[in-house]
């Protein structure tokens, strides 16, 4: 994937070079150029298409920011409410991402999202520990994670 995208810049600013416009615009259609031509030669090429993975970082943000917005929602709600009738808890959310950094990003993710805090990782790190400021169903709250958050980064990194 790096090299495909270095690749690419290259071809970027070849493009700019051999058009003889040094501008930023010049770039833009030498990258997309580049872009195309890597996508049709993919097959000599050993790993997949990079921009398979561009969009699925881009997926996970805009999940991500999503998620922010609908859980600020929900607890400014709850801020409002005349009487607090949330059950707070905690779940042990059984996780399948295995690198350290998937975990940690999968972590950071659920602490960022207003009303859930990441309290720890088991040693076998096969679990993340979550306080919920509402946890009226676990297994619901496990499921949504799952197919959301731990999902998408799935897809960013395989």
């Amino acid at each position: 994937m790096t090299f495909q995208l270095i690749l690419n810049l290259l071809i970027g600013v070849i493009w700019m070079f051999l058009s003889e416009s040094y501008s930023f615009a010049s770039f833009i259609v030498g990258f997309v150029i580049g872009a195309a031509l890597l996508y049709l030669l993919n097959r000599f090429i050993p790993d997949s298409y990079y921009f398979k993975h561009v969009r699925a970082i881009l997926y996970l943000v805009f999940l991500f920011i999503r998620e922010l917005l609908l859980a600020n929602i929900e607890v400014l709600k709850w801020v409002y409410k005349p009487k607090l009738d949330f059950q707070p808890g905690i779940l042990a959310l059984p996780i399948d991402v295995k690198k350290n950094w998937e975990i940690t990003l999968l972590a950071n993710l659920i602490t960022l999202t207003p009303g859930t805090l990441s309290v720890d990782v088991s040693r076998d790190q096969r679990y993340i520990y979550i306080h919920a400021l509402d946890l009226p169903d676990v297994n619901e709250t496990i499921v949504s994670i799952k197919e959301s958050f731990e999902k998408a980064i799935r897809e960013v990194t395989r």
